[in-house]
């Protein structure tokens, strides 16, 4: 059986640590072992390979746990602190924005006033902007009677204002000519209202230019020239303008107005008449309420210009004492009261 195997019998007194396959193995220093490797032997030097392989990696880093913030319960506030978050930022930035367009806004403002005085003093004292308005036709014998432009003599923060008022103006004479047409219409079928057609006329070619010179005209120069006393006379022809409304709106019988009266009986009439006159009855209104928001409107406008009627009386004073007209009446009064008294008392 010994002759099959390498094993010893058991009578032998055999080493197993003798084996050559143990002792080729413990001769060789290429693998560490516990009885051959100390750690601490050399320990600039890197370990060999078997050991290497088995060494442990080397200890992470310990990183202080942080503490977990606090849950708050849904009735308790949130401590958000005082740190600058990114809509802090972003309502910094935009107030900064509006501030600078606030400014900005002013400099125009002031830029554009300095450009029409600038404008005005190279005109001269006595020179005027050509004429402008009515826009008439090149071949019409009359030319315009004024100039207007609202963007460029007008503030920024009144040219809407004015914009309406001009507007309304267009308005007022609108509705005055279709009240021409509906006391037109009334006529055919009712010869007896002839007065009424020629109170209508004589409305439309009243009404109209005088409305434009009379209060279109003073609140286009009062937020012009920034004028007390444009204000005042446009507050109170205005306001006469607007009674003469409410007069339209009623319609009183023989006047020429296609009011509510009239339109009402002119039904019994004639029912497409009457239909006409109710549509002039409502522009009429219109034209009324219109007139007392406006009205409402440029006077807190005026609120806020600083006039005053001190300074209306003022700008009068100037206005007439500066008209040559009236300096050469003045001055002819006063010639000829002297001149007289001069004769009573050589008598």
């Amino acid at each position: 059986m010994s002759k099959y195997t390498n094993f010893p019998e058991p009578g032998d007194d055999h080493n197993p640590f003798q084996d050559p396959a143990v002792t080729q193995h413990s001769s060789n220093t290429e693998y560490a072992t516990l009885d051959l490797y100390n750690p601490f032997d050399n320990k600039n030097g890197p370990p060999p390979p078997a050991y290497a392989a088995t060494a442990p990696s080397a200890p992470q880093p310990v990183v202080p746990a942080t503490t977990p913030p606090s849950r708050t319960t849904p009735t308790e506030p949130r401590n958000y602190g005082t740190s600058f978050t990114p809509q802090t930022a972003v309502n910094a930035t935009t107030a900064e924005l509006l501030r600078k367009q606030e400014e900005l806004e002013k400099k125009a403002r002031e830029l554009e006033r300095r450009e029409r005085e600038l404008d005005s003093h190279a005109l001269g004292p006595g020179a005027t902007r050509q004429n402008n308005w009515p826009p008439l036709p090149s071949f019409c014998p009359v030319g315009p009677c004024f100039y207007q432009d609202i963007n460029m003599e007008i503030s920024q923060s009144f040219q809407r204002t004015v914009s309406i008022m001009y507007y309304y103006w267009m308005f007022t004479a609108c509705t005055l000519v279709f009240n021409l047409m509906s006391c037109l219409s009334l006529f055919c079928v009712d010869t007896s209202g002839g007065v009424g057609l020629g109170l209508a006329i004589l409305w439309v070619l009243l009404f109209t230019p005088c409305s434009f010179v009379c209060w279109y005209r003073p609140v286009y120069k009062a937020f012009r020239s920034d004028s007390s006393f444009n204000f005042f006379a446009f507050f109170f022809i205005f306001f006469v303008q607007v009674i003469f409304y409410v007069i339209m709106t009623i319609g009183i019988p023989g006047w020429g107005f296609s009011g509510w009266i009239v339109s009402l009986a002119a039904l019994k009439t004639s029912v497409p008449v009457g239909v006409i006159m109710m549509l002039n009855s409502i522009l009429f209104t219109a034209q009324a309420a219109m007139g007392v928001v406006l009205l409402k409107r440029v006077h807190s406008l005026y609120r806020q210009t600083g006039a005053s009627f001190v300074k209306a009386q003022a700008e009068f004073a100037t206005g007439v004492m500066s008209n040559q007209a009236v300096r050469q009446a003045a001055a002819s009064a006063t010639a000829s009261a002297a001149q007289g008294a001069f004769t009573g008392a050589a008598r």
